[in-house]
């Protein structure tokens, strides 16, 4: 990979400033959660919240999970905000956690929903063994709270987060990760992963297209390289993780490799603080059309 300047460290962003598309000065948002993963909100609350905050398209990023879709595609249709369909898979890179983000695939292929279903049932399956940790640290919460919390949504850790926080374990939601549950805690607990060429595999398969989420927060330029020779189709550059020097190192990489970009929020809500992020981390309409022709040209 060429040199390139090396992004800074500040966690402050302003928003792309590409602005032409289909859509008039429409902005988007292509990360975010509902209540089908770890957000706060439900389907029809979040693109509520959307036309509210005037986007004109939306992706619903859940887990492992594509149960928001068919509710936000017909609420967005009647409030005129366009359901970009979205998913969020982990990869394993290494000994490394990797995020991959999915747009515009059939989120009704059977194959992929064979797969979802299956990675779900890991999901419960990890959720059982961290409780079991914390309970031997003598945390004594139990599975039935983080079920609760998790709805009908894929289980995660910022469920656990919440049941701790909510039984006075933990003073915020944040130290459950710092103390008990994030890497190298006493209750952590690796999750099932594919590798990024099955991930991608996968998506392609579907109709879909292949974006490393967050890069900022974990990978590195070597790393970088290795997942881009894997197949994937592009970047999240804009997240509120990316600085404006970030911003910049990921869409020269972007353009270096002809890959696509994408950015969003990565909104949850709730416990995890995060409201400010929505509305604020977004991309121009002409990105998404850029994805649409990619696929469909």
């Amino acid at each position: 990979m060429a040199e390139m300047v090396e992004p800074g460290n500040n966690e402050e962003t302003e928003q792309s400033e590409s602005s032409l598309s289909r859509s008039p000065a429409g902005r988007a948002d292509l990360h975010s959660h509902t209540t089908h993963s770890d957000g706060a909100l439900s389907p029809y609350e979040l693109v509520t919240k959307a036309r509210d905050a005037g986007l004109a398209a939306l992706s619903i990023t859940d887990h492992d999970n594509v149960g928001a879709l068919e509710e936000a595609i017909e609420w967005g249709k009647s409030l005129g905000v366009e359901i970009v369909p979205g998913l969020e898979l982990s990869v394993a890179l290494g000994e490394k956690d990797v995020h991959v983000l999915a747009y515009f695939f059939d989120h009704k292929n059977q194959n992929l929903l064979d797969y979802l279903s299956f990675f779900r049932r890991e999901r419960l399956k990890r959720a059982e063994r961290i409780v079991e940790k914390l309970n031997k640290i003598n945390i004594p919460i139990k599975l039935e709270a983080v079920l609760e919390q998790a709805g009908i949504g894929s289980i995660g850790r910022p469920h656990i987060a919440n049941v701790l926080l909510d039984e006075g374990w933990i003073e915020s939601y944040h130290e459950a990760f710092e103390k008990y549950i994030g890497m190298g805690g006493p209750a952590f607990e690796k999750k099932y992963q594919v590798t990024p060429g099955e991930a991608i595999k996968l998506i392609s398969s579907s109709g879909g297209l292949s974006f490393l989420a967050h890069p900022g927060k974990y990978t590195t330029e070597l790393e970088l390289s290795q997942l881009i020779k894997f197949g994937m189709d592009g970047i999240e550059v804009v997240h509120p993780s990316h600085d404006e020097k970030r911003q910049a190192y990921y869409r020269g990489v972007v353009n270096q490799y002809f890959l696509l970009e994408s950015g969003g929020s990565d909104f949850h809500g709730g416990k995890k603080s995060d409201d400010h992020t929505f509305g604020t981390f977004t991309v121009s309409m002409q990105v998404v059309e850029t994805m649409r022709k990619r696929l469909f040209s």
